[in-house]
């Protein structure tokens, strides 16, 4: 299969070639690696390629599941794999292996998924860029190589955008889908929280924030993904309500009636947004109200967003002190404190200093953001907002060498609609439908009532029926491919 065509295709459409015998599965996984190479490794998207034991899964392929055999890929978040190590972006968890494979690793498996690499994150996920000093460097983004590609789960949105593979696995504890999705052009969903299993080993992460979940080009194939992995979860501590038959079969079904959409543009803080950002969402309410939906600019509910962002520095630095505290053992201090950046050291220290009453407090703070939004959603079937406040970053603006306050305060800052989602454990999903003059994308987000995942991509289908954001991927497919060709001319010069 050529490049271009296997790039121009969702999951969707390569898993039905799959199934008619018109390609297998070892083609696909040839072609995959192949954009592996020359499209995300330059962009240092990947990490512990195992691209030749992939090509021999794919060559006895099994054609399993609704994608029989296509080429995935595994954020590098700890997600327990037997087959690919993990370092979770850090020298000190570096070469992390497993002895056994996560729930939902279970379940891509089932689904026909064939995993050949992971995909860049920052350093214990903790970033809304990706610029670990373990990965050699920081990932860039595809659009302009100068500006981040978002993070935790930047090198996913990367891949995906390449088109290197359709479907990626991302994660999401703070946003950390949705960023990258809206900085590399691509669909992101943060489903609800407890529809994804995150068993065997663990029962939540960062206290009911994190889910995983998936990267698309298609809102489609991340329909079809959560048909295939969504459901109950043994011994999990939560569940999302009853999910539709099928999320795919939803999407070609028209509503039964007009929704009623609340905007917010305003924000908590006066927090300023680009004026792209904003576009974005303007562009978004004249495709709504072109499907007759209702858009209400009503701006968000009276959130504390100081103590907000307080109370989520409190739990993400307990977190890290578990995390890194479980790795050092009974090491002192100094064998393991420079293998980590300074911001996350500066996590380290934060938490120590934690009282027990801060995280219940930080934790009452998030089951209160969830009372609140649930009454604000009595009145509306979706929010509208801006992913992000600015376009993507440049490299280097939200640094690990940052002190860890400061840090997480910028990055606040920056994804001010986001982390309050993750809180009140409702669907949402980062929609690219903007691209501005200079051809950076900025995305808006969508965020459905708790345990409606299926409005958010219902609507998001509508979204892109009306737009033309496939167009995109080709042109920038092409333009990577030409600057390599005339990299290898000069090469051979």
């Amino acid at each position: 299969m050529r490049p271009a065509d296997y790039s121009r295709l969702d999951g969707l459409a390569l898993a039905s070639l799959l199934r008619k015998g018109e390609t297998s599965a070892f083609e696909l996984m040839t072609t995959a690696v192949q954009l592996a190479r020359e499209r995300a490794m330059p962009l240092n998207a990947l990490c512990y390629p195992r691209f030749e034991e992939a090509l021999e899964m794919a060559r006895t392929a099994q054609l399993i599941g609704p994608f029989g055999g296509l080429p995935f890929l595994l954020k590098d978040s700890g997600l327990a794999s037997r087959r690919l190590p993990s370092s979770m972006g850090s020298r000190m968890f570096r070469d992390t292996q497993f002895s056994f494979d996560s729930t939902l690793v279970e379940r891509f498996e089932a689904a026909g998924f064939i995993s050949f690499a992971r995909t860049t994150v920052p350093e214990l996920c903790m970033a809304p860029t990706t610029e670990a000093v373990a990965n050699g460097g920081p990932t860039l983004n595809p659009w302009d190589p100068a500006r981040s590609p978002g993070g935790s789960s930047g090198g996913s949105a990367v891949a995906v955008a390449l088109g290197v593979v359709p479907i990626a696995h991302g994660s999401d504890g703070g946003g950390s889908i949705r960023i990258p999705a809206s900085c590399c052009g691509v669909f992101g969903l943060k489903p609800s929280r407890g529809l994804l299993p995150m068993g065997p080993a663990r029962g939540e992460g960062w206290g009911g924030l994190a889910t995983d979940g998936v990267i698309t080009r298609t809102v489609r194939d991340t329909a079809a993904v959560l048909d295939a992995i969504a459901g109950f979860d043994p011994g999990a501590p939560y569940a999302a309500p009853r999910t539709p038959e099928s999320f795919l079969a939803g999407l070609g079904k028209p509503f039964d009636r007009p929704l009623r959409v609340a905007k917010w543009v305003s924000t908590w803080n006066d927090i300023p947004v680009d004026a792209d950002c904003l576009a974005a969402v303007d562009l978004a309410e004249r495709l709504l109200t072109r499907n007759g939906h209702e858009v209400i600019d009503v701006g968000p509910p009276e959130i504390d967003f100081d103590r907000f962002v307080n109370s989520l520095i409190n739990v993400i630095a307990a977190n890290a002190v578990v995390s890194i505290e479980t790795v050092a053992g009974d090491k002192a201090s100094e064998q393991w404190r420079g293998l980590l950046e300074p911001a996350i050291l500066g996590a380290y220290h934060y938490g120590k200093k934690i009282r027990a009453s801060d995280y219940i407090s930080a934790i009452a703070c998030f089951h209160q953001i969830s009372r609140e939004m649930a009454r604000y959603m009595r009145g509306f079937d979706l929010v509208l907002t801006p992913t992000l406040t600015q376009l993507p970053v440049k490299l280097g603006t939200l640094s690990m060498d940052d002190d860890f306050l400061a840090f997480r305060l910028k990055g606040a800052r920056y994804t001010m609609f986001l982390a309050i989602i993750n809180a009140s454990g409702q669907p949402a999903a980062n929609v690219p439908l903007y691209w501005n003059e200079q051809g950076i994308p900025a995305g808006v987000q969508l965020i459905g009532r708790f345990g409606d995942d299926d409005t958010v991509l219902r609507a998001s289908a509508e979204l892109e029926r009306l737009s033309a954001w496939q167009t995109h991927y080709v042109r920038l497919h092409m333009e990577r491919d030409l600057a390599r060709s005339n990299d290898n001319m000069r090469t051979a010069d």
